[in-house]
């Protein structure tokens, strides 16, 4: 048996066999014969291209950026807790949207 990662949980006997059961009561239990003709993922480059990890990409992401602030108005956002960059974001998005011109 390969070694299994970290945290990987094996379900006991118990669980095994109502797993099983919920697989053939729906007509999902592979046989021997389909298993023996299986191989991983990483062996077919076709389907590893299809395989994405992680986040998928914003179509606007934000960008990084220096900016200096009054210290009354960092801390006044900064004591507001998490999300404190975020709220700065959206008061300045409605600014700009009231203030757009087509």
């Amino acid at each position: 048996m390969p070694k299994l990662k970290r945290g990987t949980i094996i379900p006991n006997d118990e669980e095994d066999k109502i797993i099983t059961g919920q697989a053939i009561e729906d007509n999902t239990m592979l046989t021997d014969e389909q298993l023996a003709t299986m191989s991983p993922v990483a062996d077919n480059l076709a389907l590893k291209a299809l395989v994405r990890r992680g986040r998928p990409p914003k179509k606007n992401p934000k960008e990084s950026t220096t900016i200096r602030l009054d210290a009354e108005v960092l801390k006044f956002f900064k004591g507001q807790g998490k999300g404190w960059q975020t709220k700065i974001n959206a008061i300045l998005q409605k600014y700009v949207d009231s203030h757009h011109t087509v």
